[in-house]
């Protein structure tokens, strides 16, 4: 008989998902991993994760009696069998009877391992169906307590969790949360005050275990707390458990009401979670909140990876594995501490820890972020998280990293690798430079970057370490090599490997003829398809790396045939594209556009070919410089041996006298005069006054809407395919940020760098932007920007003969004021205020006008 089973491996039927499980098995072996709530499974919890029992359903649960039987009974399989023909189960499907062994085997040996001298695991009631923490957490509540009743945990911003009543998860929408909080003074939960809270709110549930707090919590304090307000104790240790059954953290098993914890963390399980209860009164009430209160069928395949690994749970060598855990962890915050670092909460007796990185502080006085903290860490190979700590506002702009030690401890991390990898982490945060950009409503955008050296050597310490250590990762699958995309995305290069070989690097991407254009000394826009160039790969002293050859395929694709240092120079050219190495030691503000896929090719270029030839022509002349051109990385720092151009005059602007000087009119100012408006001298121009007093003018764009005559305001259009790049080099913001139908605040600075005037940029198109200046300044500003695109002033002090002037074939510049741009003339007219958009809707055309007035961000 035919059949329709698909009959064959992943990599033959959906090649680009088995890429991606390689490519995520390899990004866990080339990496660190120190995110807390992670671990890698064995393969004994792999092999029954993947077993036929992922193919059934199986709601309700096996049949009470069950519960007790020691695991030897339930493996008595002919007599459970007949059991189940004889009697059936309480399960809403048939052909359960595999599934009621493997679960209740799972519930038995979990019971086991959480029992305490007063209760055994007979004694404890187990379930394991729940599919993950916040599920579980949301299943005790379900069956314990109604919507609107308050539940107390401990402050989201302090170390705890979503699920105990964070305002953006469920917890916190269909329950009244209150918190308690640790010591402004010790870092340490204030018990005292969490007795207070208690007793002021009366809470139906308190919660303790945390997620980013550090120390055991006190269970004979929360349980004190508990029983006075009469409310019940839910532990979740689901960071913990596997620290718990091997007695190395205090365990809440018959202090607390319920014991909840995930099943992927410490415990190395598959990804599921459980709840356990010594309370016989509650334990029929806590299935139901699991099924049907909040979930379905259970994951019977997952059921069976965690009697794995509660089997597993039981060896010596999972005891030892999680004492050393926790040493690491004390390791690695003694050793920080010692670099200099502040470890919050003053340290740890678990697996995890916090690291203050607002300690660290840039030149501009913006301190370190833990989102900053935690990319760099990851750009050099060691992945944590960003976390709040004691002290910040919200959970957005959090000053800490969060530092776990069961992945790296998994694979073999004892006090020495621990104390190696404490001074690749201090080392790559004290060499951050934190800086800010001013973000949309003038939030401050907290950014970093680090040198390039410090980087490469991180990520050469990484390597070494990973290298080092032992992993269980999954095999490629079957038939199947890492895609070169995700070699080169995974790879921590070295200058171990044929350092002065010529290899080639492919760049690839929409900005990728951008991006090279700063990157290079050459001129890269001039290239056509299918030209080449040489050029020079510069670092960011001005210090030539190598001389290379340039290969335009096309706008997007570019190929670089690199003479020494392959691996060196492509770990720059990705560091650019990153964003996150300072390339200019004068500005750490600056990026080069980007991103770009950048490629290292494995093959060497043959020294005999005719490219090999040509790659050992190549010197370190001068003429592939191209002098003209406004900026490439190492500019500053480069030195001629012989004449460069020559330097160009200042810009110079005489103010016009206004002595004698007929006023000038904005285009409404026959309206103004025929409705009797009061006219005065403002900037050279005859303007309107139509408020009685400054006051009346300020409550009406506070309180109402004013509408002002800004006519007289410059409206340059700036079009063609080199509009963006030019205004790029003449602005103070990246305009490639901007798009079309946005705008941008920004600055024409002069050669120094200093503003000019400050403008505002519209971007109607790819290639089509609207400049508004101030009126008094237009002039100065039109000349200015004039004379620069025709290559006629000095735009650098640094490098004196540069211009924009091969920019100019690929700008028009029009001022849209000037009656001779016809149909296209343009004015501005200011209406401010908080009723300016009601104003506006009134005067709208059609729904569509005012559903996209509406819609307007700001800046649209």
């Amino acid at each position: 008989m035919d059949d329709f089973l698909f009959r064959g491996d992943l990599a033959e039927f959906d090649p680009a998902v088995a890429d991606l499980i390689n490519l995520e098995a390899e990004r866990q072996l080339r990496r660190l991993i120190m995110i807390p709530s992670e671990s890698t499974i064995p393969w004994a919890v792999r092999s029954a994760l993947h077993s036929p029992f992922h193919n059934i359903y199986a709601e309700g649960y096996p049949p009470d009696a069950m519960r007790t039987m020691p695991e030897a009974e339930l493996l008595d399989f002919d007599a459970r069998l007949a059991d189940y023909r004889r009697h059936g189960d309480p399960r809403y499907y048939k052909g359960t009877e595999y599934a009621n062994l493997i679960e209740s085997l799972a519930r038995r040996r979990g019971a086991e391992l959480f029992a305490t001298a007063q209760y055994d695991a007979d004694h404890l009631f187990v379930n394991v169906q729940p599919l993950s923490g916040a599920p579980v957490n949301s299943a005790v509540y379900t069956a314990l307590i109604q919507p609107g009743d308050v539940i107390m945990g401990l402050d989201l911003l302090h170390g705890g969790h979503l699920s105990h009543g964070s305002p953006v998860a469920r917890s916190g929408k269909q329950y009244k949360a209150v918190y308690y909080s640790v010591n402004p003074q010790t870092d340490l939960i204030d018990y005292d005050q969490a007795r207070e809270v208690a007793l002021t709110h009366k809470p139906k549930v308190i919660i303790g275990g945390y997620t980013s707090y550090p120390w055991a919590p006190d269970w004979a304090a929360l349980r004190r707390i508990a029983d006075e307000v009469g409310a019940y104790l839910l532990a979740d240790v689901s960071h913990v458990s596997g620290l718990i059954i091997a007695r190395a953290y205090p365990s809440p098993v018959g202090i607390a009401d319920i014991v909840t914890f995930t099943t992927h963390k410490t415990l190395g399980g598959p990804r599921g979670a459980v709840m356990i209860t010594h309370r016989a009164d509650l334990a029929k009430k806590l299935d139901r909140g699991v099924f049907p209160g909040e979930q379905g069928g259970p994951h019977v395949n997952n059921i069976a990876g965690l009697a794995v690994a509660f089997k597993l749970a039981q060896t010596e060598q999972f005891h030892a594995l999680q004492v050393q855990t926790i040493q690491n962890a004390v390791r690695l915050g003694e050793a920080l501490q010692k670099h200099g670092l502040r470890i919050v909460h003053g340290g740890t007796d678990t697996h995890l820890l916090l690291v203050d990185t607002k300690s660290i502080v840039g030149p501009d006085g913006t301190p370190l972020s833990g989102d900053m903290a935690a990319r760099i860490l990851d750009l050099v190979g060691i992945t944590c998280n960003r976390n709040t700590i004691p002290g910040d506002l919200n959970a957005t702009r959090p000053t800490g990293i969060r530092l776990g030690t069961p992945w790296i401890t998994q694979r073999g991390f004892r006090e020495a690798e621990i104390d190696r990898l404490a001074a690749i982490i201090a080392s790559v945060l004290k060499a951050c430079v934190p800086f800010s950009y001013d973000g949309k409503g003038g939030k401050a955008d907290w950014r970093a970057k680090i040198d390039f050296a410090t980087y490469l050597d991180a990520q050469q310490a990484v390597a070494t370490l990973c290298d080092e250590a032992g992993a269980d990762y999954p095999l490629p699958v079957e038939g199947k090599t890492l895609p070169a995309s995700g070699r080169d995305h995974l790879a921590i290069w070295s200058d171990h490997r044929e350092p002065l070989q010529p290899r080639t690097v492919t760049l690839r991407g929409t900005l990728a003829r951008d991006f090279l254009a700063n990157a290079l000394t050459s001129n890269v826009e001039a290239l056509a398809d299918g030209e080449s160039q040489p050029t020079l790969i510069l670092g960011a002293d001005g210090s030539i790396l190598s001389p290379a050859l340039l290969l335009r395929e096309s706008e997007t694709l570019y190929h670089l045939h690199i003479a020494r240092l392959a691996p060196q120079i492509a770990a720059w050219l990705r560091a650019l594209s990153d964003g996150f190495v300072i390339y200019d030691t004068s500005d750490i503000y600056g990026k080069l556009p980007g991103p770009v896929a950048i490629t290292l090719h494995e093959a060497a270029i043959d020294r005999q070919s005719d490219l090999g030839v040509e790659l050992a022509a190549l010197n370190e002349d001068e003429r592939y410089y191209d002098l003209d051109k406004p900026y490439f990385v190492g500019c500053r720092g480069v030195k001629f041996s012989g004449p460069i151009c020559p330097p160009l005059p200042a810009f110079t602007w005489e103010t016009p006298s206004d002595s004698g000087t007929p006023l000038k009119h904005t285009t409404a100012y026959d309206l103004h005069r025929a409705w009797g408006a009061r006219m005065t001298a403002f900037a050279g121009y005859d303007m309107p006054v139509w408020y009685t007093s400054v006051g009346d003018e300020h409550r009406a764009v506070r309180q109402g809407a004013g509408l002002f005559d800004v006519t007289h305001m410059g409206v340059w259009d700036v079009q063609g395919a080199a509009s963006e790049r030019f205004l790029n080099a003449l602005t103070s913001n990246d305009v490639t940020m901007i798009a079309p139908g946005e705008s941008q605040y920004s600055y024409l600075l002069d050669a120094e760098g200093l503003p000019l005037d400050d403008i505002f940029i519209y971007r109607l198109a790819v290639d089509h932007f609207l400049i508004v200046v101030n009126a008094g300044n237009n002039d100065k500003d039109w000349a200015w920007v004039n004379a620069v695109l025709q290559g006629r002033v000095l735009i650098a002090r640094y490098r004196a003969g540069t211009t924009l002037i091969h920019y100019a074939s690929g700008v028009t510049l029009r001022d849209l004021r000037d009656p001779a741009a016809g149909t296209d003339q343009r004015v501005d007219v200011a209406l401010q205020g908080p009723k300016s958009r009601d104003v506006l809707l009134r005067l709208a055309a059609s729904d569509t006008d005012r559903t996209q007035l509406k819609a307007l961000p700001w800046g649209g």
